[in-house]
């Protein structure tokens, strides 16, 4: 999109984010047990997997923890092992996790014996993985409506502040519990801290999303499809009359008239959903007279929505600039605009997805950048939110 963005580790996120559920560890009902939420999580890359001749046991560093800081050391002997993962992860049970190149790391929220327990979901890549981590005294839970903190009590097995080794066989889960106090039941959300291994490190979850039932059944609602101020062609090219090239700048179009919006932060975005197609609108900070742009749709260079079982929503188009072309947006150092990009239309249950901005084509200007990005567990209600943000704002000056 616009001269950098920095590719996460991970290649995307399949969340699941399911309210007031009774699973237990093994997948079954029971009334102690109320799941409260869920993410099959980020899938990372596995490790390298060393198998040792003698034995023929297989060994695994993992590589996300930092031991410069972390001094404690431990090896549990005994681990919760949970044998009905793809049960209660049945969205990815067609997967053969065993081929693939990627771990998932995958956690559930639940409610049970007067406590709130986050069950994080560690598949064996070896039958021994050293340098583990799980959490310390950052770990807690945050309200985000009362800003009440619920710190960390205990972890099963005490691993509280050490990286561990952990022995089992090879492709089992192992089930790592971190207790917390019990949440009110008028909790809608709360920020978990402290699980960077799980990549929970200030993400929000929601505990009871914002929907209802009308005769046993899930009720959303649709947007009406958001009004943008449409861009115009101001020259055809920067200064050279030639075919477009996009190692020659000057062959590059000139746009003008872009959606203007009151300051926002830079990448915020709101999202309209209808039943032909989803809109979401990204907000950016104009730094030049004149900007250079790119957008991609019908090519592997396009963006993307993943939704929590995997399935892929395209981007069609990007209102009123040119397809898979560099251009220049001129206007004002100082304005800030917003770009309508319209996908695929989300199903009414899909209530969180993860956004893809795949590695650009590389091309030759001055600061060139089309580096990829992977925004994880966007949740649908809250970009519903930000729609007001994206009003038009004609620009103000004062001289």
């Amino acid at each position: 999109m616009k001269r950098l963005f920095i590719l996460s580790l991970a290649t995307f996120v399949c969340t699941t984010m399911l309210a007031q559920q009774t699973f237990t560890a093994t997948g079954s009902f029971t009334p102690d047990v109320k799941e409260l939420a869920r993410s099959v999580g980020v899938f990372v890359s596995r490790p390298d997997v060393t198998t040792i001749k003698k034995t023929k046991k297989t060994t695994a560093v993992w590589h996300s923890t930092n031991n410069a800081w972390i001094k404690d050391y431990c090896e549990p002997k005994e681990f919760a092992i949970e044998k009905d993962y793809l049960k209660i992860f049945s969205e990815i049970d067609h997967l053969d996790l065993d081929e693939q190149p990627y771990v998932p790391m995958s956690w559930r929220l639940t409610e049970e014996n007067g406590e709130t327990v986050m069950h994080c979901y560690f598949r064996m890549p070896a039958d021994e993985v050293t340098n583990l981590w799980l959490t310390s005294e950052e770990t807690c839970l945050v309200d985000t409506e009362t800003g009440v903190q619920y710190r960390i009590r205990r972890t099963e097995p005490e691993t509280f502040r050490k990286h561990f080794t952990a022995k089992a066989k090879k492709g089992d889960v192992l089930d790592l519990k971190i207790f917390f106090p019990p949440l009110p039941a008028t909790t809608k959300e709360v920020v978990i801290f402290g699980i960077p291994n799980w990549y929970l490190t200030g993400n929000r979850i929601t505990i009871r999303p914002n929907r209802y039932e009308v005769s046993g059944t899930i009720v959303y609602d649709y947007d009406t499809i958001p009004q943008f101020h449409k861009p115009r062609i101001l020259q055809e090219h920067l200064s050279e009359n030639k075919p477009y090239d996009k190692d020659n700048w000057n062959t590059w179009k000139v746009l003008t008239d872009a959606h203007l919006i009151k300051p926002q932060k830079e990448e915020t975005m709101a999202l309209w959903r209808t039943p032909d197609a989803t809109y979401i609108a990204i907000a950016c900070e104009q730094n030049w007279t004149r900007e250079y742009w790119g957008f991609n749709w019908g090519n592997k260079y396009a963006d993307m929505l993943v939704d929590d079982a995997g399935r892929q929503y395209k981007l069609r188009e990007v209102v009123g600039v040119p397809q898979n072309e560099l251009f220049f947006m001129e206007g004002k150092a100082g304005d800030y605009i917003a770009y309508l990009k319209i996908f695929d239309p989300l199903p009414l249950d899909v209530e969180t997805f993860t956004y893809i901005m795949p590695e650009g084509e590389p091309f030759n200007a001055w600061g060139a950048s089309w580096a990829g990005s992977v925004h994880h567990n966007i949740n649908v209600q809250e970009l519903r939110k930000n729609q007001h943000l994206f009003n038009y704002h004609p620009r103000i000056v004062v001289e």
